[in-house]
């Protein structure tokens, strides 16, 4: 078959496309119209992480060869990591999933399938768990990795057509902590900075954020400020971002929120509150500030290993310094208390008036390249757009954007992610749609979660390789394109919406999520009622309508090229609003908030035991995080490039501190047996003083280190904790 010219804009699929959701068994090259010629450059968003960089594209005969960063783009500004330079090589790995596959028995093996079938399979052994188990018994784990409009179309066909009432995305494992942190202080998931917050600051504070390694392109920014920050860094690890800081808090593990409690207790102490401030925009200071009043210093110091003094050189500058910005990623997310670790956060930008103008703010980094997508737009932990799933008028009106009947929405949210993997041990949860996500790799405990996927009655796993672990268990895989092999937006960390656009085609039978969700709706019998969601964009203008008045009103924000042309936009961004034009904007700028009295709330708890205490069976904390730029959670897209896997170890490694090892016989880069309360696992040790007594680091990255955690949940945001787990180690025998 003679090769198409591809277009670069609009959506194209392979051998499969627009034609085949119409004609179900036939297949074809569907063609549009190229919007930019085939010996080009294009921009598109970066799909790994949240810093959302624009990449430039460059086409030869309308398929991307080659990609640099866009000089201009207000995100980036000429800069990429390892990452995103190599963002095109893993869509050519030979493990590609590119038609789907089955097997009719557990026992028995994948076989090729055709897309009709699959559809067929998919649609009648959901439908028959759900007659027959309930509404319950069939779940989805989706993703912060697909586009925004692949998310709604996915939530929506699940809950509102198939009448699935359950589904979560992997953004749990990530940043379900600061959404209900943003949720019950300021009344609404909105974190309120702008990258250039970065640049004018006159005190950065980073809490468990190795912002070098995680989110390199941030760290620039910060380099690009030039009021010569101070810069601390509060971490356990001598992580390479405190090596470079100005001064480092090694914390002991987990006893963040004491510290916390502690600096407000020493602001307060010392009358460095904006008190005229709390006055007019917050409530509960009060209650807040007889909370703290037994966090003292020396209490605070024994519990954190922080000295005094330095506990109130910390608590000084944050309370005198003009410009105090506080971020956090998964150091503070990731605990078993994390949300109101992350709302002490919080509480100390709202006592000293640090939010809402330049180079302030309580700022959370998202982890995904599209996790706000997910927060917003996934139909999971809210109603599409922000709204309430229980509120009769928020029902009312999503109901009548969609044109359905409000009684096919779910009256609740969806269960959490753990919550729906706890139902297969019960036996409630009986078939489950994995998208675009390996969650027995990436979940705590991986050899229940291994356990666990095997006693379902149906998996189906929608995805682009065959190799990952999840795939290998599935029932049913749906091939999908990747990143660059179709279009839709990313929401990044600040809020921004970009456009991420297709320049290469899927290889084989694979299509986009979007084209999947939209074949299985149609063969599910969804009819007319999913017509309007025709393509990417016309879900987008479905979204926008939906988003209409909330805080993340996107109704103003343009189609798909005015947005590429601005270089993204931030919600909100309403319609006839004036900032159109402005390429950096922050939240709470009036001291408004959206909670019902505009106020924002000061939260707080006592602090709780660490669920997973040491003692003389397991004497050591194991500490989780990313253990370079040059790859991405599980390796699943950034283990298939040759440059990326030579930037880091293969073989999975975990670092020891020299005393430590010293007492404990062992010797660097010989192979060394962990075990936690959980499950074991064998590596390479590194020594080094970079991780404190009693301490062990182990990156994300490998397969080892899930079966070691332990998914013990936060109670509020029930996000598991993956940074403190008591473990022994000791040398692998024969070695």
């Amino acid at each position: 078959m003679m090769k198409a010219k591809l277009p670069t804009w609009r959506a194209f699929e392979g051998p499969l496309t627009e034609q085949l959701l119409r004609e179900p068994g036939s297949f074809g090259l569907g063609q549009v119209p190229a919007l930019v010629k085939p010996d080009a450059t294009t921009t598109s968003v970066c799909g790994y992480c949240s810093t959302g960089c624009a990449l430039n594209i460059h086409l030869r005969e309308g398929e991307a060869v080659n990609l640099t960063p866009e000089a201009v783009y207000p995100v980036n500004i000429g800069m990429a990591c390892p990452k995103g330079w190599e963002a095109l090589e893993p869509l050519g790995a030979s493990d590609r999933a590119t038609t789907p596959m089955y097997r009719s028995s557990r026992d028995a093996p994948l076989k090729p399938i055709s897309w009709p079938e699959a559809a067929q399979i998919f649609c009648d052994r959901m439908r028959n768990t759900l007659n027959n188990h309930g509404e319950e018994s069939a779940a989805f784990l989706s993703t912060g990795q697909i586009c925004t409009e692949e998310m709604a179309l996915l939530g929506s066909f699940a809950k509102f057509g198939m009448g699935m009432r359950h589904g979560d995305g992997n953004t749990r494992q990530c940043m379900a902590t600061s959404v209900m942190a943003y949720k019950q202080s300021f009344g609404f998931d909105a974190p309120p900075y702008t990258f250039a917050d970065f640049e004018e600051s006159n005190v950065i504070v980073l809490i468990g954020s190795n912002l070098c390694i995680a989110h390199p392109i941030m760290w620039q920014r910060v380099l690009k400020n030039k009021r010569s920050p101070e810069i601390i860094v509060i971490d356990p690890r001598t992580t390479e971002t405190a090596a470079q800081a100005t001064s480092h808090l090694p914390l002991r593990p987990k006893s963040d929120l004491t510290l916390f409690y502690g600096l407000a207790h020493l602001i307060i102490r010392e009358g460095w509150v904006d008190q005229s401030y709390i006055d007019s925009h917050t409530s509960g200071f009060e209650a807040f500030a007889a909370h703290v009043k037994q966090f003292d210093p020396k209490t605070v110091a024994t519990v954190s290993g922080i000295s005094k003094e330095v506990i109130y050189q910390l608590a000084k500058s944050i309370g005198t310094k003009e410009r105090v910005s506080l971020w956090w990623t998964m150091g503070v997310n990731q605990s078993y208390e994390a949300t109101r670790t992350a709302q002490a956060i919080i509480n100390l930008a709202l006592m000293t008036g640090n939010i809402g103008r330049p180079g302030t703010g309580a700022n959370s980094i998202t982890g995904q390249c599209n996790a706000m997508g997910s927060r917003l737009f996934s139909n999971t932990t809210n109603l599409l757009g922000g709204h309430d799933f229980a509120n009769p008028t928020h029902r009312e009106k999503v109901a009548k954007t969609l044109g359905i009947d409000s009684a096919r929405l779910p009256n609740g949210p969806s269960k959490a992610y753990d919550q729906i993997i706890d139902g297969i041990e019960r036996g409630d949860t009986r078939a489950l749609w994995m998208i675009a996500t390996n969650g027995v790799h990436s979940w705590g405990n991986r050899e229940r979660m291994r356990r666990l996927m095997a006693k379902l009655d149906f998996l189906v796993v929608q995805d682009i390789y065959v190799s990952t672990d999840s795939a290998q268990m599935a029932d049913l895989i749906l091939p999908a394109a990747g990143w660059g092999e179709k279009e839709g937006t990313f929401i990044n960390s600040e809020r921004r919406v970009g456009v991420t656009k297709k320049v290469k085609r899927a290889p084989g039978e694979a299509l986009a999520d979007f084209h999947i969700f939209r074949y299985l709706a149609k063969t599910w019998g969804c009819g007319e009622w999913m017509d309007r969601w025709e393509s990417p964009e016309a879900v987008f203008n479905i979204l926008k309508e939906l988003s209409r008045e909330k805080p993340c009103d996107i109704t103003g924000i343009g189609n798909y090229r005015e947005i590429d042309d601005a270089g993204g936009r931030q919600w909100p961004c309403g319609e006839g609003e004036a900032h159109l034009e402005q390429s950096e904007r922050r939240l709470f700028e009036d001291g408004h908030f959206y909670t019902k009295d505009k106020r924002a709330k000061f939260l707080f708890d006592d602090v709780q035991p660490n669920p997973e205490p040491t003692d003389d069976s397991f004497p050591f904390t194991l500490m989780t995080g990313r253990g370079t730029s040059a790859q991405w959670h599980t390796q699943t897209r950034t283990g298939k490039s040759g440059i990326l896997r030579r930037l880091y170890p293969e073989d999975a490694y975990i670092e020891m501190h020299p005393t430590d090892a010293e007492a404990t016989g062992l010797k660097a880069n010989e192979q060394v047996w962990i075990r936690s309360r959980h499950g074991q696992a064998t590596c390479r040790l590194v020594v080094t003083p970079t991780v404190g007594q009693g301490q062990l680091f182990m990156p994300m990255h490998y397969t080892e280190t899930n079966r070691l955690t332990h998914p013990t949940m936060d109670p509020h945001s029930l996000q598991p904790s993956y940074k403190a787990c008591a473990v022994r180690i000791r040398k692998l025998l024969g070695r």
